[in-house]
């Protein structure tokens, strides 16, 4: 089982790190993961989970974890926890601006007083002094408070964090500043060996503020790049028009709504749940959860999605999905469980992480040591402004948010899309893979075939073939049994009682009707009975075929009684998906169980140039399996339960949403609008957001990279440069804000 919590104090990579191995020390917790951008803790359980237990595990390491539960009772709303997280991010939001306001204002006192106090000469030295002592000491321990707090429990814990440079860079140049003040301040302290140092107030108190300024403008972007999910749950209707015995209507809220109850849809009205229309018809735009922009007409029987507005008409339906059963808030579940997963690339940095900020104390105590020992007078100065600004240049704020930003933004514009991305690491394959091998039914397809001929071969007559055809096919739940069935009742032929009823897969079916024996199916289906097929049917079958229809024979157990031709219907954007994918330098392939004939045929029609025929349902998987072995990472495409295996064995499944259950279940992607543009779409957002979080990584080590042994002061043999503190402040803040303005450019890709 699966629960969230909200994480609240979280300040570096780090932090997610440390709360990942306490929770999984907690009985009953088989995994935890930490996205440190999201704020959100998610576990995995078996058993009863003592919740207490995992609060209190999270505690210790300094943080607050408020349990956001997603097992949630049927009928909840889901906007209310969401309310509730955005009501803490806006409070978090205002105590930063309050911060900020405070201390850019003693920003410009501490920076006017340090460097342009020998030019106020009405201001004594030591009244500047005591103002620098009054402005910076709330600075330090209110403005920072976090940092001195998420220090505490890091080196408590014995795992050093983006806190603990802070604390020990800005706290150094305080604590420096403030033993010179009372120098001057208190001369009975005899510390007068120290008149000859400057005071670094305004290092502490700058510093503080840019790194504040930091986390403000980059809580700001982090809500903005989380605004997909905002967005889904303001789909959801609020109310329902509940249809009583009598037939009157009365509203009632969403969460009352039963499974089972007739609900009155008005014209521009949002439906309300998932359910089935009972009467009436009208025209829904399904584009805010499939990103299909054209209405689409549904009658009675059809099957309608919660959240969808009714553009014109009006009917009535039955409830049959709500609450979290809905595929709204199945969405809105997977997204979340998105946005908190690891991208295998992350890996990297989750293990640089964990070593760095040890490197970086290492290296700032031994640029404290150098420039004591070998540094110019006054060499105290030198050695703690270096000191200082190498572990305020280094904080891992950016490789922290490098990969988790970009894949919230990436997965956030996939659901808005159509494109429901299950995990970082399908977002990350979906980016990497070269193969692409489409299931042809309900792919290429509608999934729909309908019947184009019926050539009797004996003395039946034709509505005779239908009716055996049909009456062994209503037992069946293949596409093709559902054409000839479908054929049946247009024409409104009666059908049989079948007894002895037998599905083969990949070939056909049969059974018997008045204790006689029938088969339907395929030309294996007859070689398997020994049931031989004359020239004439051979020819005009492969005349047929030919043009991209399928035959299907109908036998008793000595001849062949007649054939009846199916042929499906291309999807219309099946031909452009084909030429975007191979534009990206993609192999296409197509996966059918219809013989080559059929399949070169409609392959022909949508460009597809490599095809795997006559594929039986249990072979899809060893297809997939051949070709990865030939050095190709594959992505499947298909929508039936026969495709599972495959989507499961390909390097990421790719679910054709109006498909089943289980095809959905079994993918690392689905398209919820059944569109194929829908593969080129999810393949060009999860190429551009592993390209956005490699841009990432590579500008944030390249940061550190380069500013680290700046910092430390090996330009000034060369240049008598050094690094101010300040602007190491200024650096370190706005490297994070880079790493999130970048991701967020994700919101702008065009498809």
């Amino acid at each position: 089982m699966k629960t969230v919590f909200q994480i609240k104090g979280m300040s570096c990579a780090s932090c997610a790190s440390a709360i990942e191995r306490a929770v999984k020390k907690v009985a009953g917790v088989v995994g935890a993961n930490v996205n440190f951008a999201s704020e959100k803790l998610f576990v995995d359980y078996e058993g009863e989970l003592d919740s207490k237990s995992l609060v209190e595990a999270v505690r210790k390491t300094g943080y607050e974890a408020i349990s956001n539960d997603m097992n949630m009772p049927m009928g909840h709303d889901m906007s209310t926890e969401h309310d509730h997280a955005k009501a803490e991010s806006d409070a978090e939001i205002k105590t930063l601006k309050n911060k900020l306001t405070f201390g850019i204002f003693a920003s410009v006192i501490a920076i006017i007083l340090s460097f342009g106090g020998s030019y106020i000469s009405f201001i004594p030295k030591n009244l500047a002094l005591l103002t620098l002592l009054v402005f910076a000491t709330p600075v330090e321990f209110w403005v920072g408070r976090q940092f001195w707090r998420g220090a505490y429990f890091e080196f408590k814990n014995l795992r050093p964090g983006m806190d603990s440079l802070v604390v020990l860079g800005t706290g150094a140049a305080y604590f420096f500043s403030l033993i010179i003040a009372l120098a001057n301040l208190v001369p009975e302290l005899s510390l007068v060996s120290l008149l000859k140092f400057e005071p670094y107030f305004d290092v502490a108190v700058v510093v503080t503020v840019f790194i504040i300024l930091g986390k403000y403008l980059e809580a700001r972007a982090k809500g903005s790049a989380s605004e997909a999910i905002k967005k889904l749950l303001k789909l959801q209707a609020k109310t329902a028009h509940l249809v009583g015995a009598d037939g009157d209507t009365k509203d009632i809220e969403i969460t009352a709504v039963k499974i089972g109850d007739v609900l009155f849809i008005k014209q521009g009205e949002k439906i309300p749940v998932d359910g089935v229309i009972a009467e009436g018809a009208g025209s829904i735009d399904e584009s805010m959860v499939t990103g299909e922009s054209l209405p689409i007409d549904k009658k009675a029987g059809d099957k309608v999605i919660g959240a969808t507005i009714l553009k014109s008409g009006s009917l009535r339906m039955m409830a049959v999905k709500i609450g979290n059963d809905t595929f709204l808030a199945q969405i809105i579940r997977i997204v979340e469980e998105a946005q908190a997963s690891k991208a295998p690339i992350q890996k990297l940095a989750d293990r640089i992480t964990q070593v760095f900020v040890p490197i970086v104390m290492t290296i700032a105590i031994i640029t404290f040591i150098t420039w004591m020992l070998f540094g110019p007078e006054p060499w105290l100065t030198y050695a703690l402004v270096n000191f200082v600004a190498v572990l305020v240049v280094a904080c891992p704020c950016a490789l922290g948010l490098a990969t988790p930003i970009a894949v919230i933004t990436g997965t956030g514009k996939g659901a808005q899309n159509g494109i429901i991305i299950r995990n970082a690491q399908s977002l990350e394959f979906a980016g990497r893979i070269n193969t692409v091998v489409l299931d042809k039914t309900g792919t290429i397809t509608k999934g729909e075939p309908s019947v184009t001929q019926v050539i009797p071969l004996s003395d039946l007559k034709t509505e005779e073939i239908i009716s055996i055809a049909a009456s062994l096919g209503n037992n069946s739940t293949h596409p093709l049994s559902a054409a000839v069935l479908k054929e049946a009742q247009s024409k409104k032929i009666s059908l049989n009682k079948i007894m002895d009823f037998k599905e083969i897969a990949g070939k056909g079916i049969k059974g018997k009707i008045n204790d006689k024996e029938y088969f339907f199916g395929n030309k294996k289906l007859l070689a398997d009975e020994n049931i031989p097929i004359n020239n004439e049917a051979l020819s005009k079958s492969e005349e047929y075929e030919s043009r991209g229809e399928t035959t299907l024979f109908l036998s008793d157990n000595k001849n062949v009684l007649g054939m009846i031709m199916v042929a499906d219907t291309l999807k219309d954007s099946a031909r452009e998906t084909v030429a975007k994918l191979e534009g990206m330098g993609i192999e296409v392939w197509m996966l059918t169980g219809d013989n080559e004939k059929t399949a070169r045929a409609i392959a022909e029609k949508v460009g597809i140039k490599n095809v795997l025929a006559s594929v039986l349902p249990e072979e899809k998987s060893k297809k997939v399996k051949d070709l990865q072995e030939k050095g190709k990472i594959v992505a499947m495409v298909g929508d039936g339960v026969n495709d599972a295996p495959a989507l499961t064995q390909a390097n990421i499944g790719i679910a054709i949403g109006t498909g089943t259950d289980i095809a959905i279940e079994s993918a690392g992607i689905t398209l919820s609008s059944g569109d194929p543009m829908g593969i080129y779409k999810s393949i060009l957002l999860s190429r551009n957001t592993l390209k956005n979080i490699k841009q990432n990584l590579f500008w944030a080590y390249a940061y550190n990279t380069a500013l680290i042994p700046v910092a430390a002061g090996v330009l000034y043999p060369l240049s008598h440069t050094l690094l101010n503190p300040m602007l190491a402040g200024a650096a370190m803040a706005f490297s994070s804000l880079s790493v999130v303005l970048n991701s967020l450019r994700l919101k702008n890709i065009k498809f």
